[in-house]
């Protein structure tokens, strides 16, 4: 588990091809606290180090992975979020993230307002539906809030720290990023469903 909160800023150094999807060599001052065997989110995707050096350490993707994910796009010299797992006595900084991206979205507008960064992205309708107003959302792995909603896209405001911290200082335009939404919300949706069922015409013996 993870809580949206970037610890590196890491460096691409190569993207090798396997049998089974990729293997990611990725630069980071992490790798002084990094094992292998240990669980690390690449821009919000939750990734086991298979290996690890001075001063890099690999990790292996799945197609699956690749195909739900940015991480399909990486080539050497990308920079990526990096975040340790949450330990048990570390504080909640952000939200709880799980590492398990739910999809891609489009950036489609970067505006400077103030000290801060408006960013709107497109998301799709059936992820929109998870999200709320002031509620948390990951975005590359960053834990932000939600200060706008639409009907196809949201808005978060970036501080000058999560900009100069994370990649999410170099968003523009036709950017892709890494979606994770509330899990909370997820969870709530499966527990309501039957009861939602329970209550239609059809289950109660009306016309479908």
């Amino acid at each position: 588990m993870f809580t949206g909160l970037i610890a590196d800023v890491g460096e691409v150094a190569e993207v090798r091809a396997t049998q089974d999807g990729a293997r990611l060599v990725l630069r980071s001052v992490l790798t002084r606290e990094l094992q292998a065997g240990d669980s690390i989110a690449v821009s919000g995707v939750c990734l086991t180090a298979t290996s690890v050096a001075e001063g890099a350490f690999s990790a292996d993707v799945m197609r699956q992975t690749l195909g739900l994910s940015s991480l399909g796009y990486l080539t050497a010299g990308s920079l990526v979020n990096l975040e340790l797992a949450l330990r048990a006595a570390d504080r909640l900084g952000g939200h709880v993230v799980q590492g398990h991206v739910d999809g891609i979205a489009t950036v489609t507008e970067v505006r400077e307002e103030g000290l801060a960064a408006r960013v709107t992205v497109a998301l799709d309708p059936e992820l929109l539906r998870y999200v709320v107003a002031r509620g948390s959302i990951a975005l590359d792995g960053v834990s932000l809030t939600v200060a706008e909603l639409g009907d196809s896209h949201l808005t978060v405001s970036l501080i000058p720290e999560t900009r100069t911290r994370t990649t999410l200082g170099e968003l523009e335009a036709g950017r892709l990023v890494n979606v994770e939404v509330d899990v909370l919300a997820k969870h709530l949706e499966r527990l309501l469903a039957p009861v939602s069922d329970a209550g239609s015409p059809t289950a109660a013996g009306g016309r479908a």
